[in-house]
Formats: structure tokens, sequence, C-alpha cells
């Protein structure tokens, strides 16, 4: 079987999304990619999470061609294969319609960084596309929306902040492979709750410092990052805890 190891990777990253209540029913969708072999391996559509195998999973192309796998991709791939072509660090791909980052992004509200939680994982506050064009939605939806998500993050760099709310649809995120992609979504869902409940008890509140941001983002995933184990010495750093 192709890329049997990427596979296993990606049905337990769908998995995590189930487990973490991040989805409802055959909702979501986590990929990852072999960057070596230039092929995608996705959860394919419409398939229960309680049903899903290794083998279910789809490999494609970067142009989206099935290369391997009877079922049909997820309606995201499009999506997919265009966050991987814009941002060549990352390795894997995660779309959730979690209740509380889509609840920003239908309201079209930015998430503001209002405390350490939140500057963890995201260096600054987690931002919402401009709303898709008549056009963009009735011709090639899904690769319209990878194509907003590109052009909202032209000029930024996409692994300070490793996710996204599409305006009006939900939220993706991604990450060095699918395990760390579904990961950031489910912290995503955790720091959209806090920020909600923020506002309702706050409507005024201001986000942390740009020092404090700093130094919580830095010390984790910075140059001279201090938080976790040193590689090979058990966590890297970007497990949970403190």
């Amino acid at each position: 079987m192709l890329l049997s190891t990427l596979r296993e990777q990606v049905l337990e990253a769908n998995l995590e999304l189930d487990r973490r209540g991040l989805v409802l029913y055959t909702f979501g969708n986590v990929s990852g990619i072999s960057r070596a072999d230039g092929l995608v391996v996705i959860k394919p559509s419409g398939v229960p999470y309680e049903r899903m195998t290794s083998s279910d999973m789809v490999v494609t192309d970067l142009d989206g061609s099935v290369v391997e796998g009877t079922l049909r991709a997820s309606s995201d791939l499009p999506t997919h294969l265009e966050l991987y072509k814009a941002f060549p660090q990352i390795g894997g791909v995660a779309h959730t319609h979690s209740e509380f980052a889509t609840v920003w992004a239908q309201a079209r509200k930015t998430i503001p960084c209002f405390g350490t939680t939140h500057a963890d994982y995201f260096f600054g506050p987690i931002s919402v596309t401009d709303d898709l064009s008549a056009k963009e939605i009735l011709e090639d939806y899904e690769k319209n929306t990878g194509l907003v998500i590109r052009r909202h993050f032209d000029g930024q760099d996409p692994g300070n902040i490793s996710a996204v709310l599409v305006a009006g649809h939900g939220p993706f995120a991604w990450g060095g492979n699918a395990r760390d992609a579904a990961q950031n979504a489910v912290i995503l869902e955790f720091v959209a709750r806090l920020a909600f409940y923020t506002v309702t008890l706050r409507a005024d509140a201001d986000p942390i410092s740009g020092e404090l941001l700093n130094k919580h983002f830095q010390r984790k995933h910075g140059p001279d990052a201090y938080y976790g184990q040193p590689v090979g010495g058990g966590n890297s750093g970007k497990g949970s805890g403190r």
C-alpha cells in the first residue's frame, strides 16, 4: 500500500478531531503531505469516523488526481492543495466546524490574543479572511477557499499563526505534520472558547501586551526556546502542559 505510514498518521489525526469533540458525524478533515513524493493523503468524503481505516485514506497528487484509493477524497481537498502549494514548510492541514471557532468565523470577528494560553501557540490574533465573491463561490469554490487563505497570508509567516478563520465558513489549521495540524485545530477551538467568554464578561477587554505575547510564543517556538525537553530527551516542547 502506497505511503502506509503517512496513511496511519492521517487516520490518527482525523480520529483525534473526533475524540476531542471538534467534529460531528462526518464533518471535518485532516490531510498530510509527503513532500518527497509530491503526494497528499486525505480523509475520504462522507465516511463516519468510527468506520474509517488507514486503507480508506485517499492518496492524490498536487493536482488532485487520485493516485491510490477507491473512495472519493474529501470535498475540501482543493483547499488543502492550495495551502500545500503556498506554504512549503507545512506538512499537514486540518479543517473543522468546531463550535467556538466557527462562531467567530460566522461573526467575521478576529479572535484577539487575550492571554498567554493563546500566545503559547499563536503569535497574535487569529484573523478572518475576506468573503468569497459570488463568482468565487460558483466557480471552483473549494480551490478559491484556499486562494482566499493564501491572499490573506500574503507577507505573513504561516508558521507564526498556524490557523485562520474563513469568513462565514470555519477554521483551517496547519502544522509540520498531520498530528500537529490536528493539535493546532484543537488548541484553536480552546482559545476561541476562552476569547468568547472573555468578551462576554468584559466586552472592552484588551489583548495582552506585545512583550507578554512575544515572551510566551518565543519561549516555546523561538530560536532560543526553553519550553519542554531537548530533542531526543522526551517532549519536544510542542506538547500540552507548561
